[in-house]
Order: structure tokens, then sequence, then C-alpha cells
């Protein structure tokens, strides 16, 4: 009888074994299939990010107030309304991924018509032979009164973004938001967008200081 009993109870402790091995590799295989992103993916977002900031940060260096404000005709932007719309549109687009894109329900099916965009929009989105409207809200309309507190907010944006990309578990993967251009893109890319719309901007920079009556100094 008790050898029966025995048995009955070393039956019941393996099933249990066998369960709570099951469950635990159910929850790591869920925890895989969670998308997040890769220490390769997160080292090319950072040093693009890095890059493209420095980029920036060169184009507005060592300007005159005057070149500053300098526009190159009445429908063009000067440098200063430039990097408003860079700077404005850094806070506002990793808004929109964190609290839109996120917040969206998973689209897993879309992966596949969205994979590999990355490089794509590093290389369209930086053309500026292909021109586009900004929306109202990112236009400029002198949100900051000095150059030096405008330089302050893009860090601390640009900063933000890195750290985000540095730590987040999110699975950006596996959310989407719909761009004009590049059709539906993932968190992770609309992140690489960011430091593609401010190269893409700073080269605007560099036309303004280009142009043939650009003040001297």
């Amino acid at each position: 009888m008790m050898i029966r009993i025995f048995r009955i109870a070393s039956q019941a402790l393996f099933l249990a074994l066998i369960l709570a091995l099951t469950t635990i590799v159910r929850a790591q295989t869920a925890s895989a299939e969670k998308d997040t992103l890769t220490a390769q993916e997160r080292e090319t977002a950072i040093k693009y990010l890095e890059e493209t900031r420095a980029k920036f940060l060169d184009s507005i260096k060592d300007i005159s107030d005057e070149q500053w404000k300098f526009k190159a005709g009445p429908d063009r932007w000067s440098a200063a309304e430039v990097a408003e719309h860079i700077a404005i549109s850094e806070q506002t687009l990793l808004g929109l991924v964190t609290q839109q894109i996120m917040k969206a329900p998973a689209a897993p099916d879309k992966k596949a018509a969205a994979k590999g965009k990355e490089d794509l929009i590093r290389r369209v989105v930086t053309n500026r032979t292909v021109k586009v409207q900004a929306p109202e809200m990112l236009k400029p309309t002198n949100r900051w009164a000095t150059r030096d507190e405008l330089v302050k907010a893009f860090n601390a944006s640009r900063d933000k973004t890195i750290e985000y990309i540095k730590t987040t578990q999110d699975d950006l993967h596996s959310h989407f938001g719909p761009h004009p251009v590049f059709k539906d893109m993932d968190g992770y890319q609309w992140l690489v967008l960011i430091a593609g719309h401010s190269e893409r901007h700073t080269l605007q920079i560099l036309e303004v200081k280009a142009d043939t009556n650009y003040p001297k100094k």
C-alpha cells in the first residue's frame, strides 16, 4: 500500500515538474517572439543619431545673428527657421512613436512589407531634390527666444531619443505608423527617420549658407 502511495506521489511530482517546465518554455518563447531591438540595431540607430546631431550643431556654430536670420527669398526659410523645424520635429516624432505608434494595436502582418526600409529611409529622406511641405504644427513660429535655448531643447530631445533606444524593451517592429512617402513604417524605422530628418534639414541650412547673398559675417 505504501509503495503504491509513493508511486502516485512520485507521478504527481513528475507531472507538476513537467507542467512547470512547459510554462517556463512557453514564457521564454513568448519573450523571444516579442521583437525587441537587437544590440546591432541599437548601436546603428544611436550612431546615426549622434552623427547627425554633430552635423546639425556644426552647421549653426559660429554664425552671426545676421547670418542666422538671413533668408534667400521671401518664401525661403532662414537657418534659424530650419533649426527650429529640426528641434520641434525632434520632440514631436519621438512622442509620435512612444505615445501613438506603440499604443496602437500590434500588426505583425505588416512586418514583411516594412522589413529593410531603414536603408531606403536614409537614402530618400536626405534627397533634397524632392521637396516636401512641412505640416503646420512643425513650421517655425519663433518658439525659442535665443539660439542657445533652441540648441538646449534640441539636445535634450536628442538625448531622450537615444536613451529610449538604449533601454526600451518595446516591441518596436510590431507596431506601425503610416508615412506619406514610405507608407507603413515600424517604430524603429520612425526612430531612424528622426536622425534622417535632421540630416535632411542640416543640408538645407548648408544651402542657405551657400547662397550668393549670404552675409559674409
